[in-house]
């Protein structure tokens, strides 16, 4: 039942806009964040870590959770149009499937983002001349920021469920990832899933943010998937059908 949930949610992405979104969108930091490097080279060591913490600063800080949302509000949008959600209640479908089914192909989605990230950044860095190998630790960097992208996945999944507009769970997230800035700024970036990206690719950071925290940071990553995976099935569960 699971997989044909997901293929069915394949199927809404398959020939869909976001691609277009998933390819250009990450162009704009990865461009932000070469040009700020190169014009802050009398502050900056020339270097991938340097280039990393630039890019990074426009990514992570301000576009990769509205990205999340643009997916996961397209995900929803098909059942909040016309009397389609009649359709999904009265479908012989448990709610616990339709739910994980859209985290996996949102998830998915991120996924492949993160890769372009990596992949847009290697080129960036290659293109102005920057020698030798990317250091591996922008890797794990990558990894760890793609894992939160899980929490923020099921946050955004949630109110885009519970918002029939397309844009405000988009607004939210954005909302979410400025206010993040000034919590992790305070030490507090364990409370926040956009937060948790920040922390994760350790956004115009040099130092590693969770140096000792890789626990307690994997902790919070779940703690937000689980929390807000079941508040969407409970919601779901007592949401009736529209009149």
């Amino acid at each position: 039942m699971l997989i044909r949930c997901i293929r069915t949610e394949n199927k809404k992405l398959k020939h869909s806009i976001l691609w277009l979104a998933c390819l250009a969108i990450p162009l704009i930091p990865a461009v932000m964040g070469t040009f700020n490097y190169l014009g802050n080279l009398e502050i900056l060591t020339p270097g991938w870590h340097n280039l990393w913490t630039q890019e990074t600063l426009f990514y992570a800080n301000f576009f990769s959770a509205p990205l999340v949302a643009l997916c996961c509000a397209y995900l929803w949008r098909l059942e909040h149009r016309n009397h389609n959600w009649n359709a999904l209640m009265t479908a012989p479908v448990p709610v616990w499937a339709t739910v994980l089914a859209k985290f996996a192909v949102a998830f998915r989605f991120f996924l492949i983002t993160q890769l372009w990230v990596g992949i847009l950044f290697l080129a960036s860095g290659k293109c102005i001349g920057m020698e030798g190998p990317a250091p591996v630790e922008i890797l794990g960097q990558l990894l760890r920021g793609t894992l939160a992208g899980a929490a923020v996945a099921a946050v955004q999944l949630f109110l885009s469920m519970a918002i029939p507009s397309f844009t405000l769970p988009v607004i939210l997230a954005f909302i979410g990832s400025i206010g993040s800035i000034y919590v992790t700024a305070k030490g507090l970036g364990f409370l926040s899933p956009y937060a948790l990206l920040m922390l994760g690719m350790n956004a115009n950071h040099q130092e590693n943010m969770l140096e000792g925290q890789l626990f307690p940071f994997l902790a919070a990553v779940a703690g937000f998937a689980l929390l807000f995976g079941l508040l969407s099935i409970i919601w779901l569960k007592k949401k009736d059908i529209r009149a």
